[in-house]
Parts: structure tokens; C-alpha cells; sequence
């Protein structure tokens, strides 16, 4: 029976968590952040929201690549759990965006602001 196998869960107990996968995470956020504030100077505050999604959806993918690129299946599991948060709080803030400020990103408009 393959429940009673408990050969993992004695493995994992023995070896300690460092506290660099916290550390991941909060500079990818440190990393959407600054971006965000750098984007907000520069486009219309309708655009914002359209555009930090964008922004943390590359970085979920940007993080799935480096997942793909890594050796060992420890900090691969740690890189695509960091990139499945990021494309989660991606849906979450595209939940926010009407579809109207999404058009305005994408097209151009003749008519002058």
C-alpha cells in the first residue's frame, strides 16, 4: 500500500529549512513593486491596473523559465510555487480591470487627452 509508505516523511523530517525561499519570494514582490511604482509615473492611473497585471504574469513565466532551467527538484518545486502565486495574484488583480481600460491600453486613439 502506497499511504503506508512513510520513508518520505521520515526523510524531510531530518534536514532544516533555510529561510531563502521566503527570501525569493519577497524580492520578486520587492521586484513587481518597484515596477509598479515606476509604471504608475509614467501611464494613466486607468492603465495601471491592466498594466501590473501584464507585469506579473511575465514575471510567473519569467519564474516558470528559471524553474525549467534549474537541476534539482528542491528549488525547481520552490521556483514554480513562486510562479504560481504570481500568475494567482495575476488573475486576482485582472479581476479588478474592466474591460473598457483594457482596450484603451492596446489601441491608439485619435482623439486627443
Amino acid at each position: 500500500m502506497a499511504f503506508t509508505e512513510r520513508s518520505r516523511v521520515v526523510e524531510k523530517q531530518g534536514r532544516e529549512l533555510t529561510g531563502w525561499p521566503g527570501a525569493l519570494f519577497a524580492g520578486v514582490l520587492l521586484v513587481a513593486v518597484v515596477a509598479t511604482l515606476g509604471l504608475r509615473s509614467i501611464l494613466w492611473i486607468e492603465a495601471l491596473a491592466p498594466a501590473v497585471t501584464s507585469l506579473v504574469f511575465t514575471l510567473g513565466a519569467a519564474t516558470a523559465g528559471l524553474a525549467l532551467l534549474c537541476r534539482r527538484n528542491q528549488t525547481r518545486t520552490l521556483w514554480f510555487d513562486v510562479a504560481g502565486i504570481l500568475t494567482f495574484v495575476g488573475v486576482a488583480v485582472s479581476v479588478l480591470i474592466e474591460p473598457d481600460q483594457m482596450v484603451r491600453l492596446v489601441t491608439l486613439s485619435d482623439q486627443p487627452d
